[in-house]
């Protein structure tokens, strides 16, 4: 077999161990900048989430100035859940006190120690007046919170993290036209995959797939089947087939392009994987934003929000079933040949995959993860 051309993919075993999952959980997903949601899911003060990033418990909150603010959900006292998840507060069969109480603190349900949305201790019952016991010494452990573009991220190791700014590298410049931070959720769809979160993203990064994967999307646009998805200039962005200028059934809308767009973006696709867990795919009057949330070695949640100029957004006529109806479907056939692409290398034969020339870009998830967990 002459594999002169193609190159090794990680081995096989690390789409499948609980070991690397969790080396990848501590020195990728603990370390590294992630995307969680859209600032405008908190827009006022005292508004909060609280999310779970693979096992740990994390509480953003938007403070009394405005400001995000994140924390580890885990009282300083003796380390109880703060607050509870929307699903644990629907669960919940016993009432308890504590949370997000009247928009002014944040207040520990067993013994109702109470922190500011700085994280700074303000009350502990009783102790107050002990000898010797210190309200600064008990502030929240912190997590670092940012934002880029409406998307808000998270760093769970703050004291070392680099800034937002450095990972994102040049991609704010790639995308300095699309007016990202003024764009609205139309929709979300949640979708649970069967397969590790490394071979979402070596799927998104190539297109060596979508001929045979994706006949609508490659319809719609045939430069992505054309010498197996080689060729690609995605700075400049994807062309669409004569007269189509998104990603629709027809592909053409009766939504305006973003305003401040050049004359490639209003009819080319651009797509971007911010590592480790954001992929952006960007048309002329809409973007879908991959989020994913690795679970399992074999399993990840997408979530997948659909976001339009909330200029349009406010129109009477707004019907954004075309984008969101042909996206879901292109995701459904992705998520498919991601399980099935799982299930071959839970093969004892199967000791690891090749990228072939035309799937170069896959190559920085091997990259990626390498210089991350050497």
């Amino acid at each position: 077999m002459n594999t002169a051309q193609l190159e090794p993919a990680l081995p096989s075993s690390w789409y499948r161990s609980t070991e690397v999952f969790r080396a990848e959980k501590e020195h990728i997903f603990c370390r590294e900048w992630i995307a969680v949601c859209r600032e405008a899911e908190l827009p006022n003060p005292g508004d909060h989430l609280v999310l779970d990033v693979l096992g740990e418990s994390i509480l953003l909150v938007r403070n009394r100035e405005g400001q995000l603010r994140a924390f580890y959900n885990v009282c300083r006292h003796r380390g109880s859940r703060l607050c509870r998840s929307a699903a644990e507060t629907q669960a919940m069969r016993v009432a308890l006190p504590g949370g997000i109480t009247g928009g002014r603190m944040i207040v520990c349900p067993y013994h109702q120690w109470s922190y500011d949305f700085n994280g700074a201790l303000i009350a502990a019952p009783h102790l107050s007046a002990a000898a010797g016991f210190k309200k600064q010494d008990f502030h929240l452990y912190p997590v670092g919170a940012d934002a880029w573009g409406g998307f808000v991220f998270l760093n769970l190791t703050p004291a070392e993290a680099k800034p937002l700014a450095a990972q994102l590298n040049g991609i704010p410049q790639r995308l300095q036209r699309y007016p990202l931070g003024d764009l609205g959720i139309g929709a979300t769809i949640r979708y649970e995959v069967a397969a590790n979160w490394k071979i979402l993203c070596e799927n998104y990064n190539e297109c060596y797939h979508c001929g045979g994967v994706h006949p609508e999307l490659c319809d719609v646009v045939p430069a992505f089947k054309r010498q197996g998805g080689g060729a690609l200039e995605w700075e400049r962005g994807i062309p669409h087939k004569e007269g189509a200028v998104t990603f629709t059934w027809t592909g053409k809308t009766n939504r305006a392009a973003f305003p401040g767009l050049d004359e490639d973006e209003k009819v080319r696709h651009k797509g971007e994987l911010i590592y480790p867990n954001l992929m952006l795919s960007l048309a002329c009057e809409h973007v879908a934003a991959f989020t994913l949330w690795p679970k399992a070695p074999n399993r990840t949640t997408v979530i997948c929000d659909f976001l339009f100029h909330l200029a349009e957004m406010k129109k009477a006529d707004f019907a954004p079933e075309d984008a969101i109806g042909f996206w879901d479907l292109v995701n459904r056939q992705d998520w498919e040949i991601c399980k099935r692409v799982q299930q071959g290398v839970q093969s004892r034969v199967h000791e690891f995959g090749y990228y072939a020339p035309m799937e170069d870009m896959s190559l920085d998830i091997r990259r990626y993860v390498l210089e991350r967990l050497k």
